[in-house]
């Protein structure tokens, strides 16, 4: 072991230096996990028992692969997701060293998350307290994991020697993301916490009471907005957010849902769209759109012409009394839990078996990691006169520790269910205006099902 990755320097880094050295390389959040005698590179450290990791570690896309270990196959299939963390180890002095063939491996069957590859092709490297037969089964070594905003994730394995070590194992009331622990990089204290920054800010925001309908464009100018989903747009304005399309989380990694409710006494009966993915296979997706509609779409049913629809709630296996269509899920073992098939998804499908689209799980998990890991769900009232207004309430929801099967498991409840709007106007014409929204929904009052813990707190 060289003097970067061990002895008498390794063994004075405090946590001071660990949060000053991690800064410095522009991490922003600071997790670690103490690594039992299996968590080496033989047998590849385990981050959990469920898919929850993938919630404060960066990835880049899932993939369904075939497992090449026969240890790993199992009697359902041996069909496993792999997913590239962009990774560097950092040495004593805060030097970075990529590890490129780093990666999150998810056995979906047991389920379980491992990571791998982390020392291959890694110029220095922590190898003594990785190896089984040197130090790789020590107890107290500790892995510490900086995340930074750009995805880039830095590791630093601390042996049981260091002071850092010892001082991160005898903190107490520290957040909890399934087997990792989140230490405040920056050393702010509880008023610094993400979690009251967000509440302070959303109390400030309920104190404007009515706000004019808003959204910023891309260089942060506010522009009007006047149309009946311009709610979420004004909150996230509000907030400083700009409208994005990509899966990453809206306020200092907290993902900002708005819904609109009838009062603020009842903020449990209304309706939040949980996420509007696209479908990644079936008919939607290999004859197109328009062709989707045509096939399993209806003519609109106020009586505009020339306008073919498709919408409705569609719930778990419920042949829909319009599109004909039954939502089911595909390699999902509803009684366990658990996904038992890597390639199979949420899907659409006739009475006969065919698919009309399919949301794969690889792409799904990918979304619900980044976009649902810690969420704030704000109710607001809403108001159109020659303006539209919105008042944003303060009794919020607060949901933290969600998986990706606990959705799952609410799709096959009916708690969670697709509710598109995908609609083709000027359908005779050459060039028909098509517009995609597919939504998967759920009652406010339900959303306690995909959390570990659901809170609601007046701000």
């Amino acid at each position: 072991m060289t003097d970067n990755f061990g002895g008498q320097r390794e063994a004075e880094m405090d946590l001071d230096k660990l949060r000053s050295m991690m800064l410095g390389n522009a991490a922003r959040h600071l997790y670690f996990k103490p690594l039992s005698p299996n968590d080496n590179n033989k047998n590849q450290p385990y981050f959990g028992a469920d898919f929850s990791s993938l919630n404060i570690i960066p990835t880049g896309d899932l993939v369904a692969a075939r497992s090449t270990s026969r240890k790993d196959s199992v009697s359902n299939g041996d069909m496993i997701f792999k997913a590239p963390v962009f990774f560097s180890w950092m040495d004593v002095s805060g030097k970075l060293y990529s590890a490129p063939h780093a990666q999150l491996i998810l056995y979906p069957q047991y389920p379980e998350v491992r990571f791998s590859g982390f020392l291959k092709g890694c110029e220095q490297k922590p190898s003594v307290l990785m190896d089984p037969n040197k130090r790789g089964r020590d107890a107290g070594r500790v892995l510490f994991m900086g995340v930074r905003e750009d995805g880039h994730v830095i590791g630093y394995l601390a042996s049981p020697e260091s002071v850092v070590a010892k001082q991160s194992i005898g903190l107490r009331e520290l957040p909890v993301h399934g087997l990792f622990h989140e230490i405040d990089i920056e050393s702010k204290g509880p008023e610094g916490s993400t979690r009251n920054i967000l509440l302070k800010e959303l109390r400030r925001v309920h104190e404007l009471e009515w706000i004019t309908g808003k959204r910023l464009m891309p260089d942060r100018t506010p522009v009007e907005c006047n149309s009946p989903n311009c709610g979420g747009y004004t909150l996230e304005a509000e907030l400083g957010i700009t409208p994005n399309g990509y899966s990453e989380p809206d306020f200092l990694g907290w993902e900002v849902k708005q819904y609109g409710v009838d009062t603020f006494e009842n903020i449990n009966a209304k309706v939040v769209t949980l996420m509007t993915p696209e479908p990644s296979g079936g008919w939607y997706q290999t004859e197109g759109v328009e062709s989707f509609l045509r096939r399993f779409g209806y003519a609109d049913r106020s009586g505009k012409a020339d306008r073919i629809n498709f919408g409705g709630v569609h719930k778990y296996g419920n042949s829909h009394k319009t599109t004909g269509l039954i939502l089911t899920l595909s390699g999902f073992d509803p009684k366990k839990g658990k996904i038992k098939d890597a390639s199979g998804g949420i899907v659409l499908e006739t009475h006969s078996g065919e698919i009309a689209a399919i949301w794969h799980y690889s792409k799904l998990i990918d979304h619900w990691k980044r976009k649902h890991a810690q969420a704030v769900y704000v109710p607001s009232l809403s108001k159109a006169n020659a303006v539209r207004e919105y008042f944003y309430g303060k009794r919020v929801k607060l949901g933290l520790g969600t998986d990706f099967s606990r959705l799952l498991s609410a799709i096959y409840s009916g708690a969670v269910y697709y509710d598109p709007g995908i609609k083709m106007e000027d359908a005779a014409s050459a060039r028909p205006k098509i517009k995609r929204r597919s939504q998967f929904r759920v009652k406010s009052g339900n959303l306690g099902v995909l959390y570990a813990q659901l809170e609601e707190v007046d701000v």
